[in-house]
């Protein structure tokens, strides 16, 4: 049977009330099975993450980003994760039985339909990119909502579908196809933001770091501390350990404790291998938040 997986992220992570209306949207969906899904006030975002045969996944994605695009506005939002619109980024991966090919045209489907049908210009990344230009997602964010209404009509920035206008309300959305992916994110035990900075600067890849590592220095503002925040995007290449005892040693030579780690939606089982929970203060892991757990039910 073939699995494909979601992970649609949207701009609103304070109202509870909007989030918990987009997942009961994507409840009403047959053959869907909800994996995880989460919110947070300082990043003001929220991630679903779903798997299921992929015409159901399809439906889903559609029926969910269809109704945040309904309930949330952007000239209304605020957050220290980058974004560029209410449905920020709609990620497709291949999970059992599946090529990336078929991950790559299930993005492109819903990439056009979800322009046309929303009047909302949408960006295709990774693997599903159609210029080389595009393939990372921090290159489809640079500069973020704000910078939009500026970039949209300039001829590097037309979008690959939907209008070429700034839609002020929704932004614009990024879909794509990729390999599975590990968002996990490293808090510190201090408010001081340039060592987040700093220690996100010294390991992500395009800074000359590790490979396969996006990250960024965040300020949890709520919590009064920091954190560095980062996609694994190759867990095989540069590990979660790696990655762990990295930040660890990096903070040290700061003066500065690792208070947790945390990981946004879920992981493929040997992403675990050779680490605990406990060795890289993984805060609310459990079984549910591995894949494979999932595709066996």
């Amino acid at each position: 049977m073939k699995i494909l997986e979601c992970i649609p992220n949207f701009s609103e992570g304070t109202n509870h009330k909007i989030v918990t209306g987009i997942v009961d949207a994507l409840r009403t969906v047959p053959d869907v099975r909800i994996l995880d899904f989460s919110m947070d006030k300082d990043h003001n975002r929220s991630v679903i993450t779903f798997i299921g045969p992929p015409d159901a996944v399809e439906r889903g994605a559609a029926i969910a980003c269809d109704k945040a695009l309904k309930l949330i506005d952007m000239r209304d939002h605020a957050g220290v994760h980058p974004r560029n619109g209410a449905v920020d980024v709609v990620p497709f991966v291949p999970i059992r039985d599946m090529t990336m090919d078929e991950a790559v045209r299930t993005a492109h489907r819903f990439g056009h339909a979800f322009a046309i049908r929303n009047d909302i210009p949408v960006y295709f990344y990774g693997e599903a990119a159609l210029s080389p230009t595009r393939i990372t997602l921090p290159f489809v964010r640079k500069g973020g909502y704000e910078s939009l209404r500026k970039k949209i009509g300039d001829p590097e920035w037309i979008p690959d579908a939907g209008p070429i206008v700034f839609n002020p309300k929704s932004g614009a959305t990024a879909v794509g196809a990729r390999h599975p992916l590990i968002a996990f994110n490293i808090n510190l035990k201090t408010d001081n933001l340039a060592i987040a900075r700093d220690i996100a600067r010294a390991i992500r890849q395009s800074s000359g770091g590790l490979a396969h590592v996006q990250a960024l220095g965040l300020a949890l503002s709520s919590r009064n501390i920091v954190q560095v925040s980062m996609n694994l995007t190759n867990y095989r290449e540069t590990s979660i350990r790696k990655v762990f005892d990295t930040v660890s040693e990096l903070a040290d030579t700061y003066g500065v404790e690792v208070l947790e780690s945390e990981l946004i939606g879920c992981l493929p089982e040997d992403a675990m291998n050779g680490i605990t929970p406990e060795y890289c203060k993984l805060c609310d892991f459990c079984d549910d938040r591995i894949i494979e757990t999932h595709c066996r039910q």
